[in-house]
């Protein structure tokens, strides 16, 4: 089971009457359930477009299917049962407090309209807020925050929503070192449980995440998709893909000697 791409090419929309120029082009690949998929590429290589594509924002040709089911033709609210999406840019917000916006991402889960928060939604809300270190802060209104500390907000409310696929956009943005080490540490611990959902089925926990921060992304990946030019240029184990110098094709630059370099700047 999980995710399965053939032949997708996507877009965004442009003026009527004129053809949609394709970000993304012929992508045929699969994702294991239960994996960490971290996904690599220069800017404006078709990452974020990836990401959109799969939380269902953004119309697609060809056929992406999650478990049995085409994406296209599940509903919002199933599939919003399925993934949960960190966009890159969580700017939009009103002025709620850290504790209500964590609580949105419960609302699915709610058992009517505008229904009440259960004991079960508010310990996972607390959970969510105490592994993104916000605790002290629930009361607090988002106004009052920091970019970091927002940036938490909204992880948290991705956490909240309790899927078994995680859609994340650049999370480490704003972030500090001390969170960024945090926040993978608890991706690594997260990705792979197994955990019965309210519908009966089992699934193992499954990430796919766009990372600027290469060596972040070799920490927690199981597997890499390198993109160029919104085509897969490899997608598969991280050694291998190492190995074969992929990531100097896709940066277009020798990526391994300038970690290296890093390393020795940091080591003095």
């Amino acid at each position: 089971m999980g995710i399965q791409f053939k032949q997708v090419f996507a877009g965004y929309g442009s003026p009527r009457n004129q053809k949609q120029t394709d970000v993304l082009k012929n992508l045929t690949f699969g994702i294991q359930e239960g994996h960490t998929v971290c996904i690599l590429g220069e800017n404006g290589s078709g990452k974020s477009t990836l990401l959109r594509v799969l939380a269902g924002t953004l119309h697609y040709r060809g056929s992406i299917r999650l478990e049995d089911t085409e994406l296209a033709q599940m509903n919002r609210r199933t599939l919003s049962s399925q993934i949960a999406f960190m966009t890159q840019f969580s700017n939009v917000y009103f002025s709620y407090s850290v504790w209500e916006t964590v609580m949105l991402g419960r609302y699915l889960k709610l058992n009517r309209f505008l229904g009440r928060p259960t004991e079960t939604d508010r310990k996972r809300v607390a959970e969510c807020l105490e592994m993104t270190g916000l605790s002290g802060l629930k009361e607090s209104t988002l106004g009052e925050l920091s970019g970091g500390q927002l940036q938490r907000v909204f992880l948290a409310r991705t956490f909240a929503q309790d899927t078994p696929y995680i859609l994340l956009d650049e999370p480490t943005n704003h972030l500090d070192l001390k969170y960024q080490s945090q926040l993978a540490q608890y991706l690594k611990d997260w990705t792979g449980r197994e955990r019965q959902y309210p519908d009966g089925t089992f699934h193992r926990n499954t990430l796919i995440g766009v990372f600027h921060d290469i060596n972040l992304a070799l920490q927690i990946a199981d597997e890499l998709i390198v993109m160029k030019d919104g085509e897969i240029l490899a997608c598969g184990n991280k050694s291998q893909i190492l190995q074969a110098d992929i990531l100097q094709q896709a940066y277009g630059m020798d990526v391994s000697a300038y970690m290296r370099k890093q390393l020795e700047i940091w080591n003095g």
